[in-house]
């Protein structure tokens, strides 16, 4: 007998567990594979927070982005999971996230037992919680007795696709900083920029540099997922430094260490030669144009979306189809979920996954599953040739919008 979606939800327990980051349907850079090949006879992992060599590449990643780093103010882990859970028990108290959010965040927070609380984003952009909104729901968790201490947001988001405008950034992270919460912004998708000329990106960390933690996951631009390193970047606070020996002593309570073969292609990949530097801009320009043909599939079918700025996935509202969806016994995220999964063949997690109300019909659509339907030697040309006109590409969106195109 079917199970309801009720009893499915019974199942997960207190922590609803999110979908990794889209596969970017991409193959591995034969560079990074063979620095990975070379250090694969290292038997032993990095130390808790990474080795120099390791801190010393995230450092020099982010001085060339205006972010001045010493090695000592770095901790490196086998992915931004433990990194965040690491950050969110190191500073304790009360979280503060946008609605929407990356779907790893919520989960953290309820693992340590801290309430988590979701502000609401401006229409304009996700990543970023409204700044009035933000200091209203402050107020309204300290009278409740709470201890709101830390702020989680992401400039480049996931998974709105979306960028803050930096007057966005700089008002929410002043109310922030103002009200004695700490910032951790999560920088994973920085470097996926469809526009880079056309879009300003500013880092949290330059407006509030002793209040702000920057957070990376490699796997957004620069590794393979299956090849796990994020890594942190702590203000040059004395509070800070004590915050990261918290961190470490969390990592090594977890024994969150980075693989030993795995820190020397990271490594090498965050000193982004050219090969890595060209890849990145391959891989993005590619995912602008799947994601572009995805966002007007959407519309087309009556559906809402932000137009995608960055990232691989463009994250749907479905609301406006909702009388349909409801005929096919779609009335919440995660059915929609399911609904979606279904018919295009490929992971689509729902909007409560993302923090999202279980009844809002919003689903993230990933570029990624369309381009890894291809054949191998299909995919290797992506990066040099216009995906749309690509066979298996054509053939997996053409099957996306008819998905769609059933709803309206």
């Amino acid at each position: 007998m079917q199970r309801s979606a009720h009893d499915r939800r019974e199942d997960h327990g207190p922590v609803r567990y999110g979908p990794p980051a889209p596969d970017p349907g991409l193959p591995v850079l034969p560079e990074l594979a063979a620095v990975l090949a070379a250090a694969a006879g290292r038997t032993h992992p990095e130390p808790p927070g990474g080795g120099r060599v390791l801190r010393e590449a995230a450092g020099a990643y982010w001085a060339r982005r205006g972010l001045h780093t010493e090695p000592d103010a770095v901790a490196a882990a086998p992915g931004a999971q433990p990194l965040l859970l690491a950050l969110i028990a190191a500073h304790g108290g009360d979280v503060l996230m946008p609605r929407p959010c990356p779907a790893s965040w919520t989960p953290q927070a309820r693992l340590l037992g801290r309430p988590a609380y979701h502000v609401p984003t401006p229409a304009e952009c996700g990543g970023v919680p409204d700044p009035y909104a933000l200091l209203e729901t402050v107020r309204r968790v300290r009278a409740e007795g709470g201890t709101p201490r830390l702020l989680l947001l992401s400039v480049v988001d996931d998974p709105t696709a979306t960028v803050a405008p930096p007057e966005l950034v700089r008002e929410a992270c002043e109310a922030a900083v103002a009200e004695g919460l700490h910032i951790v912004s999560d920088e994973t998708w920085r470097d996926t920029l469809h526009r880079p000329h056309d879009t300003v990106l500013l880092s949290p960390a330059e407006m509030c540099p002793d209040d702000v933690t920057v957070l990376s996951d490699l796997a957004g631009a620069l590794t393979p997922a299956g090849w796990p390193v994020a890594v942190a970047r702590f203000p040059a606070t004395a509070r800070a430094a004590a915050c990261r020996a918290r961190t470490l002593d969390v990592l090594t309570a977890l024994g969150a260490l980075v693989a030993g073969p795995v820190a020397p292609a990271a490594a090498h990949a965050l000193r982004e030669p050219q090969a890595v530097t060209l890849r990145m801009r391959q891989a993005a320009d590619v995912h602008a144009v799947v994601a572009t043909a995805v966002h007007r599939a959407v519309l087309t079918a009556g559906a809402l979306a932000r137009p995608p700025q960055a990232g691989r996935h463009l994250y749907a509202d479905l609301g406006p189809l909702r009388s349909r969806l409801a005929a096919r016994g779609v009335t919440d995220s995660m059915e929609l979920e399911e609904y979606l999964t279904d018919r295009l063949g490929a992971p689509t997690p729902g909007g409560h996954r993302f923090g999202d109300e279980l009844g809002a019909l919003r689903a993230r659509l990933g570029t990624g599953p369309l381009l890894g339907s291809t054949p191998q030697e299909e995919t290797a040309s992506l990066t040099a040739a216009e995906p749309l006109k690509l066979p298996h590409v054509a053939e997996a969106l053409t099957m996306f919008a008819s998905a769609l195109d059933e709803l309206r």
